[in-house]
């Protein structure tokens, strides 16, 4: 059976510290009908309301900014979410910045309980600051800290104030489940910009890390298989695809890019073959930021491979 694809636009960018991101999701529009593509026509849509609007006013929670409008956004989209698949869809997200991921994760969860939930992170940050440990307060870092429930006190280096810990709290429960996903369901691909205090929960944990000496000595059609493998105790996988997970010089059309990662060719055969599996059950594309790009190149390339995502997806099952 060919379940129906629903497309999930997460115009936000307030947990990212640059500017533009919310504009990704057109931006991907833009270059669809640049290739003159009726991607967009195809396939049913919903925008879930963001709280850009928080932009405009000060920041008062210094390690975690703006995490009111975070919470308020994401309790949004976890229930759209678990609306998608209970009513046997596939939800695409397009979001801004990676945040967006606690409400996908959370609707998940909201709509499978008993299931267990396997995710493939390929990004070139590990996102698993907390409150706590955060250089930055930009709270884009620390979506796998939050599923994982993981507020990592040992590196404790913030005295977060009391507004930030209860809902630091409320997101760690989003949809009454904490936590979310095991360590031991967790795959990075692409990995290569980590922070010490995200560096001693991944050894603690031992975290399953595929990074680019792995990716070329063994090609992405080998690590994509060895990532289900590594999942296949799960049953379902999610998988997060932030662009940044691309070399700096193909992704500079995003927040924080980064040098040495995969090529968008990498990056679409990877897609390719770990969307074959009949475990996945959403996939999510963010970070994309038309403001810091040269002609809507990094939408352009992000566009080529969400469509060879939702070609695998709707293939019959």
């Amino acid at each position: 059976m060919i379940k129906p694809i629903k497309i999930i636009e997460v115009k936000s960018e307030i947990g990212a510290g640059t500017r533009g991101a919310s504009m990704g999701v057109d931006a991907i529009k833009i270059a669809a009908l640049d290739f003159g593509s009726p991607f967009f026509k195809k396939f049913k849509n919903i925008e879930i309301p963001n709280e850009n609007n928080l932009l405009l006013e000060p920041v008062v929670n210094d390690y975690a900014k703006r995490i009111k409008g975070i919470y308020n956004l994401n309790e949004r989209l976890a229930k759209e979410i678990q609306k998608v698949l209970v009513k046997d869809e596939i939800p695409i997200v397009l979001a801004g910045d990676h945040s967006s991921a606690l409400g996908t994760i959370s609707g998940i969860k909201m709509a499978f309980p008993e299931k267990r939930l396997g995710v493939i992170w390929i990004d070139a940050h590990a996102d698993l600051h907390s409150p706590y440990t955060t250089p930055s307060g930009n709270m884009h870092g620390m979506p796998i800290a939050c599923v994982l429930g993981e507020d990592n006190k040992d590196r404790q280096q913030n005295k977060p104030d009391d507004e930030t810990i209860e809902y630091w709290e409320k997101l760690k429960n989003l949809g009454g489940i904490s936590p979310k996903i095991s360590y031991n369901d967790l795959v990075y691909i692409a990995l290569r910009d980590i922070e010490p205090q995200e560096d001693y929960v991944m050894k603690k944990n031992k975290i399953r890390v595929f990074n680019l000496q792995e990716i070329r000595k063994k090609a992405v059609e080998r690590v994509a298989i060895d990532s289900l493998n590594y999942l296949d105790h799960c049953d379902l996988i999610y998988v997060s695809f932030d662009v940044d997970s691309m070399d700096s010089r193909i992704s500079s059309g995003t927040g924080t890019p980064v040098p040495n990662g995969i090529t968008e060719k990498e990056a679409g055969n990877l897609i390719y073959y770990l969307m074959r599996s009949k475990k996945i059950c959403c996939f999510e594309m963010v970070e994309i930021n038309p403001t810091l790009d040269k002609e809507n190149l990094m939408a352009e390339n992000a566009f080529e491979i969400l469509q060879k995502a939702t070609n695998q997806l709707s293939h019959d099952f």
